[in-house]
């Protein structure tokens, strides 16, 4: 496969050293080689099978907006810009593109969600969610912790689930689901030691993506890499 990852960034640089680690051919841009989407054009596209964003919340919209007009494969990793998810479902459907995202492209992260899932299920119980990242990180709070209070409420109709968010340093990522009863406390933590995983499982992503039309949540498909 020919790759094409957007962003130079730690989390991008990575991505591109694992694609290549797992043999395919790279290709890398960093947002001002790209500047508003300007070097996604169907001849810079051609023999690419899927591109993978790990930019900033406007860049990756208007990089979805150029890859999915051309009827091409695109990963998203960057968070922060799901008000545009409907639209970019419709355009991906409709040019027959294909889209993949997620809040976190972190295999441990999926089990994280399930297994919130089905802590949300006690009764009596107060939820919180912490969350901790580098200080450049542009969205709080993180996607991640978006998606574990979305579980958490689904489960717990009308409750509503505190996240204090972090900024601290170069963290990688932190997230912890509290659950307080009148007798006990449980905790559900989840906590990057590498971007590694990030990397991996955003190529892997890319791999399923390849050759297929539609858009997909990282957590809908994650069974299947």
């Amino acid at each position: 496969m020919l790759i094409l990852v957007l962003g130079k960034g730690k989390t991008g640089s990575l991505v591109a050293q694992v694609a290549r680690e797992r043999g395919h051919g790279v290709r890398a841009l960093d947002i001002l080689e790209n500047e508003h989407a300007s070097a996604l054009t169907a001849p810079s596209l051609a023999g690419v099978d899927v591109v993978i964003d790990f930019t900033a919340p406007e860049a990756a919209v208007e990089n979805m907006r150029a890859v999915l007009a051309l009827g091409s494969r695109i990963v998203v990793g960057t968070t922060g810009w799901y008000a545009q998810l409907d639209e970019m479902k419709a355009l991906a459907m409709r040019r027959q593109g294909g889209l993949l995202y997620g809040t976190n492209f972190s295999i441990g992260v999926q089990k994280l969600f399930r297994l919130t899932a089905d802590l949300a299920k006690l009764e009596g119980y107060t939820f919180s969610i912490s969350e901790t990242h580098h200080v450049t990180k542009l969205d709080a709070p993180s996607g991640t912790a978006i998606t574990l209070r979305q579980i958490i409420e689904a489960a717990q109709p009308g409750a509503k689930v505190e996240i204090t968010s972090h900024r601290i340093s170069d963290a990688m990522g932190e997230h912890i689901v509290s659950a307080t009863g009148p007798d006990d406390y449980l905790e559900l933590k989840h906590d990057v030691r590498s971007r590694r995983c990030l990397a991996m499982g955003a190529v892997r992503a890319a791999e399923w993506l390849a050759g297929k039309q539609g858009a997909w949540d990282f957590r809908e498909i994650f069974d299947q890499l």
